[in-house]
């Protein structure tokens, strides 16, 4: 088997790590992006990508030092959302292939997963490319395809297209690679995601906002406080003349056109509840969401 070099970081990259372990490809070391804050708390904690890699003794480095002492040629590079472009004059020492969650070209980027819920896409997948200096432009090796249910979540989608693209790499990984495929169709790009995106406008449709919630940590205001929504339902109920982000005492808010169900939510200095529980905890008739008074 071929010499590999693992490139990536967070949770999706590291269940791909794990399933080349496991089929027994050797893995001359890691690269991860260095240790850093994650959570709450001042200290310091490794990538996911790392901690696999120690618990199986791997070597891992935090920059592309070690690969520019490889022979040319003597290994391939297997990238999973490492979080750097990789300069071309390390492609030209050890070629490297993607693992990329969507079905390129549709989707190229930085957030491809949350962009297809965002879009209302109803498919997605993985595709194995060649990695090159320009962005998720290299040509593919091999693509496996799955739906995007109504229901599921940016997390879920990803764990799914984690497990999907791990089967698909470790099956090309044990034969031969064949020739790539140039990507072919109207790109699009998932652009990185902004926090300015999290917040509820309620005014929008409620199918819009449904997809917002399963892609993005979306929240809203009520009296001047942050109001995270987690989990909604949509109704069949038409909002009507109800105001526009009223909270019934059934947990139902008003949108642009349907009537939402409020399912979780987490209050600001709080832990995540039931809707019915925070809102039986609200004083008033029906508070209004995503307001903020000066």
């Amino acid at each position: 088997m071929r010499q590999l070099v693992f490139l990536g970081t967070p949770a999706p990259a590291a269940v791909v790590l794990e399933a080349l372990i496991k089929a027994g490809h050797p893995i001359h070391h890691v690269v991860t992006r260095p240790d850093a804050r994650r959570g709450r708390g001042g200290s310091t904690s490794h990538s996911p990508v790392k901690v696999v890699a120690l618990a199986h003794g791997l070597t891992v480095v935090h920059d592309l030092s070690l690969i520019e002492q490889m022979d040319n040629g003597s290994a391939l590079g297997i990238v999973v959302a490492y979080g750097r472009i990789i300069p071309e004059r390390i492609l030209r020492i050890v070629p490297m292939i993607n693992v990329h969650f969507s079905l390129l070209p549709r989707w190229r980027g930085a957030a491809p997963v949350e962009r297809a819920i965002l879009a209302g896409d109803t498919e997605t997948g993985v595709c194995i490319m060649d990695v090159e200096p320009t962005l998720d432009t290299g040509a593919v090796y091999g693509t496996a395809r799955m739906p995007i249910t109504e229901t599921v979540t940016a997390d879920e989608l990803t764990n799914e297209l984690a497990a999907l693209g791990s089967s698909l790499l470790v099956d090309l990984l044990d034969h031969e690679l064949p020739a790539p495929t140039p990507q072919q169709g109207e790109a699009t790009y998932a652009h990185k995601l902004s926090v300015d995106e999290f917040v509820i406008d309620w005014h929008k449709a409620a199918r819009v906002i449904s997809q917002e919630v399963r892609a993005l940590p979306m929240y809203t205001h009520i009296s001047n406080k942050r109001l995270k929504i987690l989990e909604i339902e949509i109704t069949p109920e038409v909002a009507g003349h109800v105001a526009t982000g009223s909270v019934s005492s059934e947990c139902l808010v008003a949108t642009g056109d349907l009537m939402i169900r409020l399912v979780r939510v987490q209050p600001e200095g709080k832990p995540a509840m039931a809707a019915g529980d925070w809102r039986r905890g609200l004083q008033g008739a029906e508070p209004i969401l995503g307001t903020v008074t000066e």
